[in-house]
């Protein structure tokens, strides 16, 4: 299993998920506005991952080319497992009884749920 990654990380990898390889500077550039966060910060970011296992660096030149060792689907499989874990003892359930209760469930939503228990069931 992966290890977690911050909300900033993922950030970053959202990018790399999205176009890869990509050197430091254009990660930087195709970040969220928002975040404004300055080239060294990326960097930092960059590094973290590439530690965590979850991002490669290649050498090119004077620069560093990164890409994701992690599909988007893996992680995002394996952070749902985890929070369906922690907070509902790993079953799924509870979490779609817990959304119901609150209304966050679109008709949208319903309908595509049940489409995959049908799915499921076939």
């Amino acid at each position: 299993m992966v290890e977690r990654i911050s909300e900033a990380e993922h950030a970053v990898m959202e990018v790399l998920w999205d176009e890869a390889p990509l050197t430091a500077a254009a990660v930087s550039a195709r970040s969220p506005a928002s975040r404004q966060w300055s080239a060294q910060t990326v960097k930092t970011l960059l590094a973290r991952l590439v530690s965590k296992g979850v991002a490669a660096a290649e050498a090119e030149g004077r620069r560093f080319l990164y890409r994701p060792l992690i599909a988007r689907e893996d992680y995002v499989g394996q952070e749902s497992q985890r929070m369906i874990d922690r907070l509902f003892a790993g079953r799924v359930s509870p979490l779609v009884a817990q959304l119901a209760q609150r209304e966050a469930l679109s008709e949208q939503d319903i309908a595509e749920i049940e489409a995959l228990i049908r799915g499921l069931r076939a």
